[in-house]
This record gives structure tokens, C-alpha cells and sequence, in this order.
């Protein structure tokens, strides 16, 4: 075990895989000799050549359809968006190519590729590098989404989502690329996470793409939630003192629904939070889901806690997401119901 950072342990997956299997292949703007604006793929050009990890011209459309023609030839590309706010360019090649490769074709094509993209606000990055657009693949059938909370996922499932043989979205969530991000000198300073790096296993190993955690455990509500919004719910919880159970969703899609269930039906109260806008985002096909599955044993109505409907507000991140205050309240407001 080592200790690391997310961005160490995306390092490390991309040196993993590329050592297991030469036609993964990692290429984007400035992922080459620059290794990423974040430094997540740093050293793997040097290591592994030129052919292998590439830069490419500023075009997501490009990357993301060089991407599909290699993965349907056999290559296993691992792409990166700069910033999420990005991809609109590339959205039609992800939806009408990327997702529907496997059954357009009857299975005769498949297209195992993944997009990595740093998502969330939390570095005074203002509106086109600040947005959180899970919901927007969430939608499309034949994409898997996976939100890292953690240098431990981070790896595991990075390496799982390279092997998986249909394409994955992968969302790193910046804030806590580094560990905890304290803020602005003016801004209150947030735990956002007690445990900046991560215990990672050296080598090999995956976390199956579907499956969720239990972060905390506890008796008195279950919030659902998944990467920075993770440690908002632990520190509004340990501030407030409850007993919150929190699960860490980790795969949006497909989503480990048994796990959701197991802990809504102990605890009868729910939570569902994300930095995302509130309307339509993935909150509500939580909130849905947990209605459908669990009304029988609700002790109160569920709750969403998320962000505001509004274009990403440079000046007022702070209280654009949701912090500890504003997920506490929430939290008091689900025990008072």
C-alpha cells in the first residue's frame, strides 16, 4: 500500500493498464509531453512512447471520434477532456457513436473506451471550467458514468472501467484531485476530507464498475451522494452530530440499486445531494428510484440538497454548492419531518 493523491493513483492506473495491455492507448490535449493540465498522465509519454500516449489538435469532436474508430478496431483508447465544461463538442460522437456502437451494429463492433473528464467547481475556475454534467450522460443508454470520491476508487475503478468493453465516463471530481481544499482566505475553511491521501495497492487490482460503498455508517438517515459531495455529507454530519449513514454511489450508471435499498429500508429517512443543478439532475432519479423501491418503510419525505438553478456564479461558488451549513439543515429538517 502507498499512500497517494487521486491524481497519483489516476497516474498509477494509466501505468498499470498500459503495462498489462499494449493497445491501451491515452491521448488528449496536452496529455503528451505536458502530462495534462492536472498532471494525471505524467511520465506515461517518456515510459511508454509517443504511439502510445499523444497529444492532440484542440478538438473534443476529434478525440472522442478518433477514439471510437480505434476502439472498434481493437485499440482500448483512454481519452481525456481537459475540463468537463469541454465535451459539448464531442457530445454527438459520445451519444450516436460511442453508446450505440455494440447494438447498431448487433454486436459485430464494441467500443471500450473511456473519457476521462475533471468535473465540479471548488478552484475559482468560473463557469466554463467549474460545471458538473453527469446528468447529461446518465441519459444515454450504452454509457457507464463512474464519479471518484477517492485516490483507492479512483485507481480500482479506473483500471476496471480501461478493461470494460463498452465506453465509460469517468468523472474526477477537481476539488479534491489534491485532497482537501480549504478556499479563499475570505471564504470559510471546509473539511472537505480529513484523509487527503488515499491508501492505494501498488499493482493490479479493479473495482467492479457498479457497485457503491458504504463510507459511513449509520442509524439515523441515509444520504446518497457520490465524489466531493461525499465528504460535504461526512463533515455536515459529524458537525451536526448524526448518525448519518452515507453511501458513495461511485457508478451513476449502472447503479447499484440493492445497496440504495439495503440502507433507506434501515434507516427510513433519505438524502440525495450533488453539486449539480438541482432541476433534472441525476438527484432526482435517485429520489425516484428510492420512492419506487422503498415508500413502505419512508419515515419522511425525501430531500434533495444541490446546486442552485443558475449559471456557475464565479463570485459565489462558495454558496453556489452544497456545504456543511446548507447540508446540515437539510440533514435536521429530514430527522424533524
Amino acid at each position: 500500500m502507498t499512500s497517494m493523491t487521486m491524481i497519483e493513483a489516476i497516474r498509477d492506473a494509466h501505468m498499470v493498464a498500459m503495462e498489462r495491455d499494449d493497445t491501451v492507448v491515452v491521448f488528449g490535449e496536452d496529455v503528451g509531453y505536458f502530462g495534462g493540465v492536472f498532471r494525471c498522465t505524467q511520465g506515461l509519454q517518456e515510459r511508454f512512447g509517443d504511439h502510445r500516449c499523444f497529444d492532440t489538435p484542440i478538438s473534443e469532436a476529434g478525440i472522442v471520434g478518433a477514439a471510437v474508430g480505434m476502439a472498434a478496431y481493437g485499440l482500448r483508447p483512454c481519452v481525456e477532456i481537459q475540463f468537463a465544461d469541454y465535451m459539448y463538442p464531442a457530445y454527438d460522437q459520445i451519444v450516436s457513436e460511442a453508446a450505440r456502437l455494440r447494438h447498431r451494429s448487433a454486436g459485430d463492433f464494441t467500443a471500450p473506451l473511456v473519457i476521462r473528464m475533471p468535473t465540479g467547481g471548488g478552484i475559482f475556475g468560473g463557469q466554463t471550467h467549474s460545471q458538473s454534467p453527469e446528468a447529461l450522460f446518465t441519459h444515454v443508454a450504452g454509457l457507464k458514468t463512474v464519479v471518484v470520491s477517492n485516490p483507492y476508487d479512483a485507481k480500482g475503478l479506473l483500471i476496471a472501467a480501461i478493461e470494460d468493453d463498452d465506453p465509460v465516463i469517468f468523472l474526477e471530481p477537481k476539488r479534491v484531485y489534491n485532497g482537501p481544499f480549504d478556499g479563499h482566505p475570505d471564504r470559510p475553511i471546509v473539511p472537505w476530507s480529513k484523509h487527503p491521501l488515499g491508501e492505494v495497492p501498488e499493482g493490479h487490482y479493479r473495482i467492479e464498475v457498479g457497485t457503491a460503498r458504504l463510507h459511513r455508517e449509520g442509524s439515523d438517515l441515509t444520504v446518497l451522494t457520490y465524489g466531493t459531495m461525499v465528504h460535504v455529507a461526512e463533515a455536515a454530519a459529524e458537525e451536526h452530530g448524526l448518525d448519518a449513514e452515507i453511501i458513495d454511489l461511485r457508478t451513476l450508471v449502472p447503479l447499484d440499486v440493492d445497496t440504495i435499498v439495503a440502507s433507506v429500508t434501515k434507516t427510513g429517512r433519505c438524502l440525495v445531494m450533488h453539486e449539480a443543478t438541482l432541476t433534472s439532475g441525476f438527484g432526482a432519479e435517485l429520489a425516484a428510484t428510492v420512492q419506487e423501491r422503498c415508500m413502505f418503510h419512508l419515515e419522511a419525505p425525501i430531500i434533495r440538497v444541490c446546486g442552485w438553478d443558475t449559471p456557475y456564479p464565479h463570485a459565489h461558488e462558495w454558496s453556489y454548492f452544497p456545504g456543511p451549513a446548507r447540508v446540515g439543515y437539510a440533514m435536521r429538517e429530514l430527522m424533524d419531518a
